[in-house]
């Protein structure tokens, strides 16, 4: 069972009182704007020290903060289409699945595809380093936005992919359920579709000299510019923050919610997303067209939104 959501003070209360002394502590508020359930999972990296959790499930609107401590390194996605097999009573997830057989991932990572938060906290120059991931696919909408007013000094400023691809995968690309009416529910990276060593920047291939973006990895790029889309796509997608603050992080964000500093000299001039909504038609000759003429209706409506979008969430993200 996830235990109830954490009131914003208690949770500062908590995180002072919960370190020893020098170690500042970070929350991260995870929070479920989805309109269904989501079974978020944490790993931590090598040599850094797991959580009290490593996962649980938020329903739709709801929060949670999790305590983190200095110097801390991982990686956070959200797992999807999860259920409990009941003559084994092994829980499974069809995205996103750490394979534990268990709501906690007792230290198992994302099977792809997957959305990936990542993080190192209090890194070089006391500053958090961080990105969001398409790298190993993508199966939901993710925004990653530094809180308390912290966006001065170093790159610090909201990344993610906060659009939905799964509609407009290229075909070859998608995971498709026995359930989901033939709708695609994650789009899984060129890696681990075909395996090659030109796709997975590995053999001869793994250096950035040699391993350059694909059409596929375009495709990801083209849609969420911040988002890293291949192996050696650090140049516009990884962030830093002075170390010692908070970060909001949402699972499907509205498109309200996307704005964003522009700190990050190498992401300057680059949005979110790409707010011509070209990408949201096919980019690839094998790529899937729109299910219906209400996705056009919806592509407007929603670049109209970003064009002038509100200021909804300028709480959050300052």
């Amino acid at each position: 069972m996830a235990r109830p959501q954490t009131l914003p003070l208690l949770s500062s209360l908590f995180t002072l009182i919960s370190f020893p002394s020098g170690l500042i502590g970070t929350t991260f508020t995870i929070s479920n704007n989805c309109g269904y359930t989501v079974w978020p999972g944490v790993l931590s990296g090598a040599g850094t020290d797991p959580l009290d959790t490593s996962g649980f499930y938020l329903r739709s609107g709801e929060s949670r903060a999790l305590l983190i401590p200095d110097s801390w390194s991982g990686r956070l996605w959200a797992r999807t289409h999860c259920s409990t097999d009941p003559s084994t009573n092994q829980f499974s997830c069809a995205t996103g699945d750490c394979g534990s057989g268990k709501t906690d991932c007792s230290g198992k990572g994302a099977a792809p595809p997957a959305t990936l938060a990542e993080f190192t906290l209090n890194g070089i120059d006391d500053l958090d380093f961080f990105d969001v991931s398409l790298v190993d696919g993508y199966n939901l909408p993710m925004l990653v936005a530094p809180v308390d007013g912290r966006i001065r000094g170093g790159n610090c400023t909201a990344t993610g992919c906060p659009v939905n691809l799964n509609d407009h995968c290229p075909s070859e690309l998608r995971v498709i359920l026995s359930d989901s009416d033939g709708k695609s529910v994650a789009c899984r990276s060129a890696c681990e579709a075909f395996d090659t060593p030109e796709f997975c920047c590995s053999g001869a291939y793994g250096n950035p000299k040699t391993c350059k973006p694909s059409s596929y990895s375009k495709f990801f790029k083209e849609a969420c510019p911040r988002a890293y889309s291949y192996a050696y796509d650090d140049a516009s997608s990884t962030f830093t923050c002075p170390a010692g603050g908070n970060y909001l992080i949402t699972f499907c964000p509205s498109t309200s919610s996307q704005k964003a500093g522009t700190t990050n000299s190498l992401a300057r001039g680059i949005p979110l997303i790409n707010d011509t909504m070209v990408f949201l038609v096919p980019v690839l000759s094998r790529a899937a067209a729109p299910a219906n003429p209400f996705s056009a209706v919806v592509v407007f409506v929603v670049a109209g939104l970003i064009i002038f979008w509100p200021a909804t969430w300028w709480w959050l993200l300052f």
